[in-house]
């Protein structure tokens, strides 16, 4: 079979009714995969508890065609597709749950809080555990609704926080590798100076002491909860990748054979 005659299948397979996608579409922006998605995407929670640690991240699938909610990530390698957000064990890099990023709505008005909303509906039904997220997530009022749940939270912070104290972020006659703690109730921020005119901000739930490794490097214990947590999702990357090239394999020789089998 050669790569034009699989393009052309592959173009013609459909997943739901052509003829009442239309309407469907006007009210979903997903409506093609729609019922195939929600299929699939409901019974990963059902395959697998997650452990103590979990991890949330924003997962860009390259993806260059033509789609109305594709995205724009510079960050990252592939640039242009669509975004995901996964919530993610962090031992093993099980994707627990997925949501699909559709854009912003034209009708709807301006989501703020958009990070915080993601969490709390994604860690929906869960208790007990730690949730690591990067600095799009992480807020103070995230932190609180987690708390209610009985769920702690680890991640980085953006500079732009009017609620945490000035000392953090005056960083202008601090020594390098130097740590800075701010212990509210419930609460411990910490600001790490990994070099000149570089600060590094986190909030945990999880961490009641100010505790710094004794190392070369004096990182923060928070730091380095944080960064082991996020490992799980260059780990998640690597599995995607790989997943979907063996996927596209096996639909490949899946035609194959039922092509040579046509011919004889």
């Amino acid at each position: 079979m050669s790569s034009k005659r699989f393009l052309n299948i592959n173009l013609a397979m459909r997943f739901d009714d052509k003829l009442l996608r239309p309407d469907r579409h006007r009210r979903d922006k997903m409506a093609p995969i729609r019922d195939l998605w929600d299929r699939w995407s409901s019974r990963l929670p059902k395959m697998f508890n997650p452990g103590r640690d979990i991890c949330i991240v924003e997962q860009l699938v390259p993806f260059r065609g033509r789609c109305s909610f594709r995205q724009y990530m510079p960050s990252k390698p592939g640039k242009y597709g669509l975004k995901i957000w996964a919530l993610c064990d962090a031992q093993t890099s099980y994707a627990w749950r997925l949501q699909v990023y559709l854009g912003k709505s034209a009708s709807a008005p301006h989501e703020r809080n958009q990070g915080m909303h993601v969490v709390l509906e994604l860690t929906d039904e869960l208790e007990g555990h730690t949730v690591t997220k990067d600095n799009f997530f992480t807020s103070l009022p995230l932190a609180e609704e987690l708390q209610k749940r009985r769920m702690a939270l680890v991640g980085t912070l953006k500079s732009n926080k009017p609620e945490l104290p000035h000392q953090l972020f005056n960083t202008k006659r601090r020594e390098v590798l130097s740590s800075v703690f701010a212990l509210m109730y419930n609460k411990t921020t910490v600001s790490y100076v990994p070099k000149k005119r570089k600060n590094v901000l986190l909030l945990s739930t999880r961490h009641r002491e100010p505790e710094v490794q004794e190392s070369r490097k004096k990182k923060p214990q928070i730091i380095l909860d944080y960064n082991r947590c996020k490992g799980a999702v260059d780990h998640l990357d690597q599995v995607i990748t790989n997943h979907i090239f063996i996927l596209l394999t096996g639909i490949y020789l899946q035609l194959l054979i039922t092509y040579c089998c046509v011919i004889k």
